[in-house]
């Protein structure tokens, strides 16, 4: 084998690499030894039949075999031997010109990972908000509870509907006195103050009683998600079937122990552990999102282009989905296209994150157990079901890459907590709208930041300012770290594009992800429940 370096460029490399006729004729001479005694023709013995006839039998297999066996050996020789450490998977590219019986030339190109100076964890400092659990909480929580475990009762023919009531109504839309598409329904169910239906249908309802007929009339917001309704009055002729209210339980010894628990302190002992649980969640969200800034703000270096296009790609794809299910989509991707740099960006900054974490984690010996790594795979094949399980637990088990993936998000979360322990902390007791209105703060703030090298959390280079309609879509991008190596993951083997095989798909070594870009859709307001 011989290798030819042709381009060492930032990050870029690329390589032609010539395997001699020699070395894959001597691949199909040994193969041809090694299958010839099971090989089965009439006229011979078995295990005799010559090897010049299972050559002539079996030569383009052996060939194509012994050629891909050929080039997978010479890429992992070539990236031992250049000590190289693939950002992504190689592409391998097969001379057009090949034949058997002469040399074999491929080019072989890759990104390969920065050099990153040991990362600097000292000095980190963090504020821990934490907020205790008020008694109101657990009685407000114990108190949805028995809400939910209520049976609607209809109420006496003589009462007034009111706020929290459920009405049981059949109705018949019409806009310019033509009833409309979707505009009609019988049986539905239409609580009182709970904003299922357009602004004014609900609360033109209070006051009627069971059996009564109303007309009432709306007018459908201007930016409502059917065109042909949108801001249009329209009439409504409803029929009140029944009143109805929830029995809600009181909530007491009895009331627990119809829950199947002991009494109502083991109720509310449930509750609080809740409620801490949720407290702490938002207490760590906060702490890591102060601890990658600071991580960003001391680290700088250049990151593999083709992992920040894959992480970008990422983002825009679940952005895109999003924004389908949007009121307005057009509206939303539009939005997305005007800040397209700036979530490219978010993905450089994501990148370089993850690379930092992944650095920090190796260099202070964080690793992920062999019995952590079985637990993530049984709670992994849960979403199978019992038949497709033992196939997903043993594709796992067998490639690197999949068990890289699903390792990643844990091996960050031990990478962040290892942080946390050397960081300077300091606590302040605070109230839990304060905590929320302080993780608000973040996602509005999206001040710049240094990108810090090797993470792939989105905190790194600058955070873009963003309008005041996306920033919280942006800074839950920005806290997720990219699809970034938590522990060195062995780069698969390469196919070329020729004889046998394609250009294998560019795969990330390093590949952890933890929280992607999220948004929640807006909720949509309709009158008849249909647009």
């Amino acid at each position: 084998m011989q290798t030819v370096e042709t381009l060492n460029e930032g990050l870029k490399r690329a390589y032609t690499v010539t395997i001699t006729s020699k070395d894959i004729d001597a691949r199909v001479e040994k193969e041809v030894a090694a299958i010839a005694p099971q090989v089965r023709m009439p006229g011979f013995r078995p295990g005799k039949v010559p090897a010049n006839l299972v050559k002539k039998m079996h030569g383009e297999s052996l060939q194509r075999d012994a050629l891909n066996n050929s080039i997978q050996e010479s890429i992992q020789k070539l990236i031992a031997d250049q000590k190289l450490r693939p950002a992504m998977q190689p592409s391998v590219e097969l001379d057009e010109g090949f034949e058997f019986g002469k040399d074999a030339e491929i080019k072989v190109a890759l990104e390969v990972l920065p050099e990153i100076a040991a990362p600097s964890i000292e000095g980190l400092k963090l504020e821990r908000l934490t907020v205790e659990v008020a008694d109101a909480q657990v009685d407000e929580a114990a108190g949805r509870i028995a809400s939910q475990q209520g049976a609607l009762e209809e109420h006496a023919a003589s009462h007034k509907a009111k706020d929290g009531d459920t009405l049981k109504i059949d109705f018949v839309g019409k806009v310019d006195g033509e009833a409309f598409e979707g505009g009609s329904a019988e049986g539905v169910n239409l609580k009182i103050g709970a904003g299922q239906f357009i602004p004014g249908f609900e609360e033109q309802l209070t006051g009627v009683k069971k059996g009564e007929e109303k007309t009432i009339t709306v007018t459908f917001p201007e930016d409502y998600g059917a065109e042909h309704l949108a801001g249009k009055e329209a009439t409504f002729d409803i029929t009140v079937q029944s009143i109805l209210n929830a029995d809600k339980p009181k909530v007491d010894e009895e009331f627990a122990k119809s829950l199947g628990l002991e009494g109502l302190e083991k109720l509310k002992e449930l509750l609080k552990g809740q409620i801490e649980q949720e407290h702490n969640g938002l207490t760590r969200t906060y702490m890591k999102r102060k601890l990658l800034d600071q991580l960003a703000a001391a680290h700088d270096f250049d990151v593999p282009p083709s992992m920040v296009e894959a992480e970008f790609a990422q983002i825009w794809q679940q952005l895109q989905h999003e924004a389908t299910h949007e009121e307005d989509p057009a509206a939303a991707i539009a939005e997305m296209e005007a800040e397209k740099e700036d979530y490219r960006a978010i993905a450089v900054r994501r990148v370089r994150l993850g690379l930092l974490l992944s650095e920090i984690g190796q260099a202070n010996g964080v690793v992920v157990s062999d019995q952590e790594m079985n637990r993530l795979i049984m709670q992994a094949a849960q979403q199978y079901g019992p038949q497709d399980r033992e196939r997903f637990v043993q594709y796992v088990r067998q490639d690197p890459m999949a068990a890289a993936q699903l390792r990643a998000p844990l091996y960050e979360d031990k990478v962040v907590d290892f942080l946390f322990e050397k960081a300077e902390v300091t606590d302040r007791a605070v109230s839990r709208e304060e905590l929320e209105a302080a993780i608000e703060a973040e996602d509005g703030d999206l001040k710049p930041h240094v990108h810090g090298p090797g993470c792939g959390h989105d905190h790194g280079d600058e955070k873009p300012k963003a309008k005041k309609a996306a920033p919280k879509k942006k800074a839950e991008a920005e806290d997720a770290p990219a699809e970034a190596a938590a522990e060195e993951a062995p780069v698969k083997k390469a196919a070329p594009k020729k004889a046998a095989a394609k250009k294998d798909e560019a795969v990330a070594e390093d590949a952890a992800t933890e929280e992607k870009p999220k948004k929640k859709a807006a909720p949509k307001k309709a009158a008849v429940k249909a647009e």
